[in-house]
Parts: C-alpha cells; sequence; structure tokens
C-alpha cells in the first residue's frame, strides 16, 4: 500500500465504500481495496470501535506464547537491533503469532502510552476482522509485506499510526508469525517497509538453521561474497537428496515454490549429486562450488551440517556404521608417506593439551594442514583463527592479538577490541610465521601461554583463555633461537610436537594432487567438465621442482583452467604462462621422479602416457584406500562414477 496516497483520495475511496459498499478502483492500491472491503463484511464501522478484547486473560497470553517457543527466542535478538535502528523515531516493534495476536513488543516510552490506548500491547488481537485494515492483520491476510499509513487504516481511531509488517514464514513456506513497526504517521520513513521485511528475513534464516539441524544445508548466492550474509538463500536438503526446507530466496534462485519443498530432489534443480556435493565440503568446507541451475544461472553454494557422521546416497547405512568416519585429516590424504606420517603424529594429539609446530616450505598447505587437524578434534565446532604474524604492522600486531580497552591508545576504537586470542577461546589458534613475531611480543605470548590468560591492552585485570596451539614456519626455529632472534623458552612451549610437511617437488603423489586441484578446479569455474592435462605437459608438470609448491601449482591451474576456449577440456602449452613454459623446458628432474613411481620403480620418464599416469594415480589411490572406492575418488578429487569409467567397471 502507498503511504503517498492522498488524503483526498482516500476521503473518497472511504466514502464511496460506505455509502455503495464497494470500493471504487483506480483511486487507492488494490491491497487497501480488498482489506477495507473485507473489514466492511466483518462488521466494523470506521467510525466504530474494534471487535476484539483489548485486554484478554493471562491464561490466553500464557497460551500463545507457550505454543511459539521457537519463533519468541529467535526473534527477541533482532527485535532488540531493530528497536535499536528505530528508537528514537516514537515506534514500537511488535511480533504477533499467525492469528494476529501480540506475543512481544519493545517500544519508545514516548510513544507506548499512545500504543496503549489502542491496545497495541501484549495479548491483543490485530486480525483484520477484529481491527480492520492494519499492517498485522493485512499482512496475515495477503501473505506478504505490506505498510498501512495514517488514513489507509479502515478505524479512523488508528489512522494516528503508520505500520509496516512482514510474515515470518517457517523452512516450509508455513506462516508462523507477523513482525511490525508501528509508530507515529508523522515519523513515517520510506525504508521502514524494507527495514522490517529484512529483519523477518533474519529470523526465518535463524528458524531454518535451528528446525533443520539434522539436514545438510546450502547456503546459496549469486556471488560467493554474499554467502552468510541475509541475502543468501538457505536450502535445507535430506541424506537422501530431497529438498525439504528452504527460504525464500533459495525458492527464489531454484525457481520453487513452497509447495515444492518436500517434492523436489536437489539434482532436479542444481547440477551436482549429494554425494559429490559432500566429497568437495568435505576436502573444502570453506570454499565454496560454483553450481548451475537447469536455466543456466551460476550460483555459489557452500554446505553447513552438523559434526554427526552423515549417511551419503553411496554409502549403505550398514557400512557407514561398520567403516572408521574419515576425518578432515584423511580427507587430505592422496597418498603421500612423508605427508601421512605427519597427519598421523598430529591427529595422536589432537585434544590433548600439546602445541603442534607444523614446518614446511612457503606453499605447503601449513595452514590447511592446521586447519584439518581443528576439524579432526573434539573442538571442531568451535573458532579455528588464524593470525599472520608476518602480515601484521608491527604497531598493531600487540593490540591485534591481545586486545585493548577503551581508549587505550590514540586511534584506539571507542568501543574497545576483544582481540585475536580472546577470539580463539574455546577453538584453536593458528599462528603462521610466528618467527617473524617481534620478540617483545614473544614475551607476552609466553606468558598467556604460562599462565592461560590475556590482559588486554591499557587493562589491569587478566582475562582467562583457553585455546588449543597450533604454530607454523618456514623458518628454522631452533637456529633462530640460539641466534637470539627467537627466544629460546618460548621455542619449546610451541613445540610439543614438531611435523614437517614435504616440499612439493618431494611428495609421491603429484598426478592425484594434481587431478583433485583440477576437479576443485573445474567445480569453482563451473566448468561442468572433468580437465585433462596433455601427456608431455603432465611429464613435464610432474618433473618441475615448484618453488612455490602446492600455492603455486594452484594458481597455475586456476589461470591455465580459466584460459580454455569453448570446446577444449584438456590444458595444453597454450594454455602455461609464458615463464613458466620457459621453465618447464629447461627443468631438471626433480626428486619426486623417483618416488612417483613408487618403492622399486626407475622414476617418472617423460613418454609416459596420460593414461598411463592416471592409472598410476588410481593403483596409488586404492592402494592407500585399501580398495575403498569411496575413499580413493575423494582422495583423487573425482566423483565414485568417474573411478568406475576410468577402470572401466560398472558402478554398483
Amino acid at each position: 500500500m502507498r503511504p503517498n496516497t492522498s488524503p483526498v483520495a482516500l476521503r473518497q475511496a472511504r466514502q464511496h465504500l460506505l455509502d455503495s459498499g464497494q470500493c471504487p478502483s483506480g483511486l487507492v492500491d488494490e491491497r487497501l481495496s480488498r482489506s477495507w472491503s473485507r473489514s466492511m463484511a466483518a462488521g466494523l464501522v470506521p467510525t466504530g470501535r474494534p471487535q476484539a478484547i483489548d485486554h484478554p486473560s493471562s491464561g490466553t497470553l500464557r497460551h500463545v506464547l507457550a505454543s511459539n517457543p521457537e519463533l519468541l527466542a529467535h526473534s527477541r535478538p533482532v527485535m532488540e537491533y531493530l528497536f535499536e535502528q528505530v528508537r528514537h523515531s516514537q515506534s514500537v516493534v511488535v511480533l504477533a503469532d499467525r492469528r494476529g495476536m501480540l506475543m512481544h513488543t519493545l517500544g519508545d516510552p514516548y510513544f507506548v502510552d499512545k500504543a496503549e490506548r489502542v491496545a497495541l500491547t501484549s495479548g491483543a488481537s490485530w486480525h483484520e476482522a477484529h481491527r480492520g485494515t492494519n499492517a498485522i492483520g493485512t499482512a496475515l491476510a495477503e501473505a506478504c509485506a505490506v505498510e498501512v499509513h495514517g488514513g489507509e487504516h479502515f478505524l479512523e481511531r488508528n489512522s494516528f499510526l503508520t505500520c509496516a509488517a512482514s510474515p515470518i514464514l517457517s523452512a516450509t513456506g508455513e506462516l508462523l508469525g507477523i513482525l511490525d513497526i508501528s509508530g507515529d504517521y508523522r515519523n513515517g520513513h520510506a525504508h521502514t517497509l524494507g527495514l522490517v521485511s529484512t529483519a523477518a528475513r533474519m529470523i526465518e534464516n535463524r528458524l531454518l538453521a535451528a528446525t533443520c539441524k539434522r539436514n545438510i544445508r546450502l547456503h546459496l548466492h549469486s556471488a560467493p561474497e554474499g554467502i552468510g550474509s541475509v541475502a543468501e538463500g538457505i536450502v535445507a536438503v535430506s541424506a537422501d537428496g530431497w529438498i525439504v526446507g528452504a527460504n525464500r530466496v533459495g525458492l527464489a534462485q531454484l525457481g520453487l515454490h513452497a509447495g515444492d519443498v518436500g517434492a523436489t530432489l536437489l539434482e532436479r534443480v542444481l547440477d551436482v549429486r549429494l554425494d559429490d556435493l559432500l566429497s568437495h565440503h568435505k576436502r573444502r568446507p570453506q570454499q565454496p562450488q560454483a553450481l548451475r541451475t537447469p536455466q543456466g544461472s551460476l550460483l555459489f553454494a557452500q554446505v553447513q551440517m552438523d559434526a554427526a557422521a552423515w549417511v551419503t546416497p553411496s554409502q549403505p547405512a550398514t557400512a557407514a556404521r561398520v567403516a572408521p568416519a574419515q576425518d578432515a585429516l584423511a580427507l587430505l590424504d592422496t597418498g603421500d608417506a612423508r605427508w601421512r606420517a605427519a597427519a598421523d603424529k598430529a591427529r595422536r594429539v589432537v585434544g590433548k593439551p600439546i602445541a603442534v609446530l607444523v614446518q614446511g616450505e612457503s606453499g605447503v598447505g601449513k595452514e590447511v594442514f592446521a586447519r584439518a587437524l581443528h576439524a579432526s578434534g573434539p573442538r571442531c565446532d568451535a573458532p579455528f583463527v588464524a593470525i599472520n604474524c608476518a602480515a601484521i604492522p608491527e604497531h598493531l600486531i600487540e593490540s591485534e592479538l591481545f586486545g585493548h580497552v577503551a581508549g587505550a591508545f590514540t586511534g584506539a576504537r571507542k568501543e574497545g577490541h576483544l582481540g585475536r586470542l580472546r577470539e580463539a577461546h574455546g577453538g584453536t589458534l593458528f599462528l603462521d610465521e610466528i618467527g617473524d613475531m617481534p620478540l617483545a611480543l614473544q614475551t607476552r605470548l609466553l606468558r598467556v601461554l604460562q599462565e592461560r590468560s590475556v590482559t588486554p591492552v591499557g587493562a589491569s585485570k587478566a582475562v582467562p583463555v583457553d585455546f588449543a596451539l597450533v604454530c607454523a614456519t618456514h623458518n628454522q626455529l631452533m637456529q633462530a633461537a640460539e641466534q637470539g632472534r627467537f627466544r629460546q623458552d618460548l621455542y619449546y612451549r610451541i613445540n610439543g610436537l614438531t611435523v614437517q610437511l614435504p616440499a612439493l617437488r618431494e611428495r609421491s603423489d603429484f598426478v592425484a594432487l594434481l587431478q583433485r586441484l583440477l576437479a576443485d578446479l573445474a567445480t569453482e569455474q563451473g566448468l561442468g567438465f572433468d580437465v585433462l592435462v596433455a601427456p608431455d605437459l603432465l611429464a613435464r608438470l610432474a618433473a618441475y621442482p615448484w618453488p612455490g609448491n602446492l600455492r603455486q601449482l594452484a594458481n597455475v591451474l586456476r589461470t591455465a583452467c580459466a584460459m580454455l576456449a569453448e570446446g577444449e577440456d584438456t590444458l595444453g602449452w597454450e594454455h602455461m604462462p609464458d615463464d613458466l613454459v620457459q621453465a618447464l623446458t629447461v627443468a631438471p628432474t626433480s626428486p619426486r621422479s623417483e618416488a612417483a613411481a613408487g618403492p622399486g620403480a626407475e622414476g617418472l620418464p617423460a613418454s609416459l602416457s596420460l593414461q598411463q599416469l592416471s592409472h598410476a594415480a588410481i593403483d596409488q589411490a586404492l592402494q592407500a584406500a585399501r580398495g575403498n572406492m569411496s575413499q580413493a575418488a575423494r582422495q583423487l578429487g573425482i566423483s565414485r562414477q568417474t573411478l568406475y569409467r576410468k577402470l572401466k567397471m560398472p558402478a554398483p
């Protein structure tokens, strides 16, 4: 309804309604016309009083509140936030149930008295049949967000109000209640309807996450940065691939209606199988996947699910109960013995009060390893806070790590700052490149680790903290400690267990790693097909020493995939950057060449065909997985069906 409807048009339409019993077309909004007609049919008179009990029994209100515990619980925090936005506009924020009874209100003290005169208080009914046209009752009747301004209210006694209301829907599209902002019509704002609609979506998203805890949840947006915002779509999926819940944005993104919930397979609306979706999530839980709808629209999806083990469609329930669950470290394992030994050592201390120090060259995946270690332990649902000690300016690193109180120094935040160490409370703190931490800060960090408490900058009282500690460096810390560049006592404190990640040139699983990276990149770029590598190029890539390790390899492959022309699916020399082409043509044989083919092999000859390399990687993955086809496929970064096809075996 339009707040800018002229008073003259409203008076003319109202008089015509009273004289003829019908509202003339063209003078007012069609929804307003329908609402006025419903109000007349309910026996209301514009100059009369509402047909409702302004003060129902306390027992009735208690029953309504007891019937809507989740709606109330998830609405109250949002209502408090919403009220802060309108605190000085003489307004009241209202939550009503599905029948229009007000359950909870937050109001400006100046406006509350006026609101109470028209029973805009908990327990009163604002159904259209009781109070005529009003935002709450009309939003219920029209099942959409509406705004009713001044004289648009059917009862003249409510004409001092301006109201904006939006329905709150469940994950299956059921109407749960109404969120409303009501205020003095003289203070009406053009953005109020948008504000209340956004707040209603926030409540819907909170309810969906709470009621679909045992389902897989897809968070969708057309841009990866939009995931996690109020504009994201959320779709809940059952273990066998059926869409069992969604918010309004998710339904619109997939071209569905509320009636399609419970009757639509995920594969019908997105070009992905559920087990492939979950496989990618287990390998790259923080990386959104690029998916397409049948209409060709690109959506980025991120999976969220409970920590409990899930049985995917490709895994029988009985097998899932017998086979040990794959943790995040195992899902990164593509067959290299040294990497697996490092993971096995780290796995034995996860959950114990033992700090882990991850060493290795730049680009070998130390942070990825640390994140997987966190996800494999009992703190997996708590925060993982990563800090690059080499990337924070020295004059900021103290307040960034330890936090500060309000006004602690010039430029400090007025509200103070929690600090990354306290943000990690209950979870895991990851200090990357700790060898570059200034000596003065090393002293403070040592005190934190010894006393398990943090004293923010400018504070006099310490705050207890509890986190698992994982550090990483490409430096030789023992040598740095002997030379006085790193505190020896801190070195022994963070070195509960040291694991060394091998450089890419030293790993024996190059082909499997490359295939998994290509599978991830194909998903990331929405290619929709398996990306291959020309045999001669693959042999050269395998022999190259890769000074930038996995980071360099991933960047090269990402650019190469982007260079593929229409109809191409195989990377060749023309897709490589010029500097790498020159380096590859003169690259010496790497130490990995002897290891790539396994013990007793004669290395990786340049003439080895793509098919031979592919079969070697598959054999290696199957041996590592002890014949488990699903696990081998995950390690290779391909689907189970693709693995069967490469082996020329029928899928079960």
